[in-house]
């Protein structure tokens, strides 16, 4: 075995990025690609407009995107 020495910066620095890998692995690898629970278009875009960062314009294209999904309900 070869032993390898790092300064301490470098070490946290690496331990703080494999930490952050794995936490980003565990997300990905959950329920990140299973369908959303909500299948109400309409509830969808309420629950969207209740935030209110949301531009007009982006609530309307959200809006007909989720109509032309076969997965979500009208």
């Amino acid at each position: 075995m070869t032993t390898i020495t790092l300064p301490k910066v470098r070490y946290r620095e690496l331990k703080r990025k494999a930490h952050a890998y794995d936490s980003i692995l565990r997300f990905i690898e959950g329920d990140f690609f299973s369908p959303p629970p909500i299948r109400s278009t309409r509830r969808i875009l309420s629950e969207f407009e209740k935030i209110g960062k949301y531009k007009k314009e982006f609530l309307k294209s959200l809006g007909k995107g989720l109509m032309r999904s076969s997965y979500f309900k009208k």
